[in-house]
C-alpha cells in the first residue's frame, strides 16, 4: 500500500508547475517604463517597415524577380519573429507581470523556431540566388524559374514547422517539478531545458541534429555560394564590373554576417559555456534588432526599392487630388 501513496506523491509533485515566470531584462520599474516605450516603437517600425517591403513588392511588377520573392519571405518571417516576442515583452514591462502558463511558454517555443529554422533557410537560399546571378547570369532565369522559386518556399515553411514541431512535441513530455523561473524574456530551448527534472537527453540529441542540419547546413550553403561569387568577382577586369558585382550581394552579406553570429553563439555552441544573462542580450539581436535591420537594409541600398518607394509616395500624393 505504501509504494502506490509514493508513485502519488511523486506524479502531483511532477504536475505541480503549470506556469513559469520570465525574468525579463530588468527588476527596474523606471527602467521597464522605459524599456517599453523604446521597444514599442521597435515594434512598430519593424511592422510598418515589413508589410511596406511586402505591398511594395507585390505591387510593382518591376520587383517580380527571384531575389525579391525571397525578401518576400523574409519580410513574413520578421513579422512572425518579431511578433513572437515584442508583444509578450511588452505586456511584462507594462503590468509587471512575468508569469506565463505552460501551454503559452510551448506555443512561444513552437513559433520562435519556426521563424529562426526559416530564416536560416531563406538566407542561405538567398545566397545560392546570388551565387546564380553572378557566376551564371545568362542561365539565371533557367536556374531561379518560377517552379524553383515556389520550391524554396515550400521547403522553408515546412521544413520549419516540421523542426519546431519535433522539438517541441519532446519537450511537451518532459517533466518541471523544482524551479519554474526562466532568465529570459521569452521561452526558449536553452533556458527552459534547464528546468526539467526528467530524462532532457532525446531533446538534446534532436537539438544537435537541427543544429546540424540548420546550422551547418545553411552556413555551408552560404559559405559555398560565396566562394564562388568572390572567385568570379576576382576574375573580372575592370574595376566597376567588380564594385557592381559586389553591390548585388553586399546587403546580403551584412544581413547573414549579423544574423548568423547571433544564431550559432546561442545555439550551435557547447552548453558548457551557456551564459543566460550574455544570451538574452544576443536574442534581441535576431529576436527584435534584425526584423527591423532587414527591410531598412535592403530598401535603402537597392535602387529597384527606392524607385518604387518614389512612385508609391508620388501616387499617394496624387491620390487625394484626383
Amino acid at each position: 500500500m505504501k509504494v502506490p501513496i509514493i508513485r502519488v506523491a511523486e506524479i502531483r509533485n511532477y504536475s505541480a508547475i503549470t506556469q513559469f515566470i520570465l525574468l525579463g531584462l530588468t527588476d527596474s520599474l523606471e527602467l521597464q517604463i522605459l524599456l517599453f516605450w523604446v521597444f514599442a516603437f521597435i515594434y512598430v517600425i519593424a511592422l510598418i517597415a515589413n508589410f511596406l517591403l511586402i505591398f511594395i513588392i507585390c505591387t510593382f511588377k518591376k520587383l517580380h524577380t527571384p531575389m525579391y520573392f525571397l525578401i518576400f519571405n523574409l519580410s513574413l518571417v520578421n513579422i512572425l519573429s518579431v511578433s513572437v516576442t515584442i508583444p509578450r515583452l511588452l505586456q511584462s514591462l507594462w503590468t509587471h507581470t512575468k508569469r506565463i502558463s505552460f501551454y503559452g511558454c510551448i506555443t512561444q517555443i513552437f513559433f520562435i523556431i519556426w521563424a529562426l529554422g526559416s530564416e536560416l533557410v531563406i538566407l542561405s537560399f538567398m545566397a545560392f540566388d546570388r551565387y546564380a546571378a553572378i557566376c551564371h547570369p545568362l542561365h539565371y532565369t533557367i536556374i531561379m524559374r518560377k517552379e524553383v522559386c515556389v520550391g524554396i518556399a515550400a521547403i522553408v515553411w515546412i521544413t520549419g514547422v516540421i523542426n519546431t514541431a519535433v522539438h517541441t512535441g519532446l519537450m511537451l513530455h518532459l517533466s518541471f517539478c523544482d524551479s519554474n523561473v526562466i532568465n529570459h524574456f521569452f521561452c526558449d530551448i536553452p533556458p527552459v531545458l534547464d528546468l526539467a527534472c526528467s530524462d532532457i537527453s532525446i531533446n538534446e540529441f534532436m537539438t544537435k541534429v537541427a543544429n546540424v542540419v540548420y546550422g551547418m547546413g545553411s552556413c555551408g550553403l552560404t559559405l559555398t555560394s560565396y566562394f564562388f561569387i568572390l572567385k568570379t568577382i576576382f576574375r573580372i577586369r575592370s574595376t566597376e564590373g567588380k564594385k557592381k558585382a559586389f553591390s548585388t550581394c553586399s546587403s546580403h552579406l551584412f544581413v547573414i554576417s549579423f544574423y548568423f553570429s547571433a544564431i550559432i553563439y546561442t545555439y550551435i555552441r557547447p552548453s558548457s559555456v551557456y551564459s543566460l544573462d550574455k544570451d538574452k542580450l544576443v536574442s534581441l539581436i535576431y529576436s527584435v534588432v534584425t526584423p527591423v535591420v532587414n527591410p531598412l537594409i535592403y530598401s535603402l541600398r537597392n535602387k529597384d526599392v527606392k524607385e518604387a518607394m518614389k512612385m508609391f509616395t508620388v501616387n499617394l500624393r496624387l491620390f487625394p487630388r484626383s
